[in-house]
């Protein structure tokens, strides 16, 4: 949650001038967080956010575009909501602020989705909108294989307009249900740094990209190291069923084996764990890794050749699952 918050801190410092783009972040902050309710024959909007920042922000703009005083509440923490929650509260005004922000069409109906107003607004107001539901809504999770940014939407059709607002800033997003909760998620890395950047988080865009390229310079780190592992093991033990092949060869041949491939096939029984340029150092005097390959390889083929003559195993009669799996 560290990441989200510096988020969010940093998106309610943000300074916006236009009167439509604060509108549109206004309407979009009262969809994705708030609820229309009647007490007492009054419409009343309540909007939850989790940081003070965030609720002065939103009670700042509803005062300055809209001219309605607003009450923040606070909120203590229980249960699985650790820390204080901050509801923006408009009572008097509260059916005025609805219809100009949209919460409520013109026959005073709840709007399911985002203003047409706003849906159809300019590149700067899509920003807004997606600033003000991420402010009220939305988490940014650590960069790596599993990294996301994602909003909690209160139904689909608000899902559907904050996907269409992505899309008009060339953001690809994604709109799913998951446990019953409508959710727009963007998991690409270089997409969610493109969204950080327009909602205006430049400095938690780079704290991010940090943390980004760190992972991604460790997970390299970690892929080769595996990989080498890996072909180390795989050498090991094609060498240790080399030469468990060499010592069965050694024996079907018995005397009848050259002296220069005698002396390749002693060294690699003696040393079995040893790769092909390791037994050429140890070699006397030193072989390249193909000579002593091409020594071992020469041995095999006349000691398969001659089992084949006699009708007994060949070199592979040595080699046991145990010695492929070690």
């Amino acid at each position: 949650m560290a990441l989200t918050a510096a988020v969010k801190e940093e998106l309610s410092r943000l300074s916006v001038k236009k009167s439509s783009v604060r509108k549109a972040e206004v309407s979009a902050m009262l969809r994705f967080a708030g609820g229309l309710h009647i007490i007492s024959g009054r419409i009343v909007i309540e909007a939850e956010v989790d940081l003070a920042s965030t609720a002065r922000r939103l009670r700042a703009a509803i005062a300055e575009v809209y001219g309605h005083a607003s009450d923040i509440v606070v909120v203590s923490g229980s249960g699985l909501r650790r820390g204080n929650r901050y509801v923006v509260r408009v009572v008097r005004d509260g059916e005025s602020l609805a219809r100009q922000t949209g919460l409520l069409d013109a026959r005073g109906r709840p709007v399911r989705g985002l203003p047409s107003v706003v849906v159809n607004g300019s590149a700067a107001d899509a920003e807004a909108v997606w600033r003000g539901a991420f402010l009220v809504h939305g988490s940014l999770t650590e960069p790596g294989r599993s990294s996301s940014l994602e909003v909690t939407c209160p139904g689909p059709e608000a899902a559907l307009a904050l996907v269409g607002a992505a899309r008009r800033i060339g953001i690809q997003a994604k709109a799913r249900e998951v446990r019953g909760v409508d959710r727009v998620v963007i998991r690409d890395g270089d997409t969610i740094a493109a969204l950080l950047t327009r909602m205006g988080a430049h400095d938690a865009l780079m704290v991010w990209e940090e943390r980004r390229m760190r992972k991604e310079v460790r997970a390299t780190a970690n892929r080769l190291a595996n990989f080498d592992d890996a072909n180390l093991r795989r050498s090991a033990q094609a060498a240790v069923a080399a030469g468990a092949r060499v010592e069965r060869a050694l024996e079907i041949l018995g005397e009848d084996v050259p002296e220069h491939l005698r002396y390749a096939g002693e060294l690699r029984v003696a040393h079995k764990q040893a790769s092909l340029d390791e037994l050429g150092r140890l070699a006397d005097p030193p072989m390249t890794k193909d000579a002593i390959a091409g020594r071992i390889r020469r041995l095999l083929a006349m000691a398969d050749k001659r089992a084949a003559e006699l009708g007994i195993p060949g070199t592979e009669a040595n080699v046991t699952p145990e010695m492929l799996d070690q």
